[in-house]
């Protein structure tokens, strides 16, 4: 479970991103959606352990992000929409150190590296690559070992028809095995029936809709209303 207990965070020291926000995710899917600029990755990376909150704290299992972090972080994987990593290491150097983390044999670092479509340029260093492969070593960390708590900022964005389906079947993977899974996404209908629930993001606060209408064309005009405009 993902706990947030009166969370503030502001990248100036004034004028809140978020302010003083309280939220519980369960498994399930949950997405996070509104317009950009409403504070949807800042919510993301600080859940991630990327961003610490100004003040509050934010639980991963029970654990702090900041003051248990190996533990906190250990069945988590984050799969951000600009994935930032070092330069100079090899893709196949940074899947094997993935590997080493989660305590998984080696071959497991080459499966996911021919499941994303880049075991032909695995020797090559991250700078070298387009974004879309960047983006896909990120995933291909993601799916090493068995994390319970998914964080996918815009999942699909410059992936193939391939490793959308790919992505896709993994999500159902960890829900059958009751992972809590947030997604931020503009492309909604993909994951609309998947979804347990959604939360958006108005002046600094986090609004939860929860159960989401079982009626799919109402479910639909729901998180499209939210996807496109701050809650009134």
């Amino acid at each position: 479970m993902i706990r947030f207990r009166d969370v503030c965070f502001s990248y100036t020291g004034h004028d809140f991103v978020l302010n003083r926000v309280n939220l519980e995710i369960h498994p399930g899917m949950t997405l996070l959606l509104g317009p950009n600029g409403c504070g949807k990755s800042t919510l993301m990376k600080i859940m991630a352990g990327v961003e610490r909150p100004d003040s509050g704290v934010a639980e991963i299992d029970g654990h702090d992000l900041w003051t248990d972090e190996a533990a906190a972080r250990r069945n988590l994987a984050f799969v951000p929409e600009q994935p930032d990593l070092t330069p100079y290491a090899s893709i196949k150097d940074v899947i094997a150190l993935v590997c080493r983390l989660r305590r998984e044999p080696p071959s497991r670092g080459e499966e996911v590296l021919e499941k994303a479509g880049l075991e032909q340029v695995s020797g090559r260093t991250i700078r070298e690559l387009s974004m879309g492969q960047r983006r896909r070593v990120v995933l291909a960390a993601a799916w090493i070992g068995s994390p319970k708590i998914i964080l996918l900022d815009e999942p699909l964005e410059s992936m193939d028809r391939s490793t959308r389906e790919n992505i896709n079947s993994w999500i159902d993977e960890l829900l059958a095995k009751n992972a809590a899974i947030v997604v931020v996404t503009h492309q909604i209908e993909p994951f609309a029936l998947k979804a347990s629930r959604a939360v958006t993001i108005q002046a600094g606060k986090c609004v939860m809709y929860d159960p989401l209408p079982e009626k799919t064309e109402e479910r639909l005009q729901l998180l499209y209303r939210l996807g496109r405009e701050a809650v009134k």
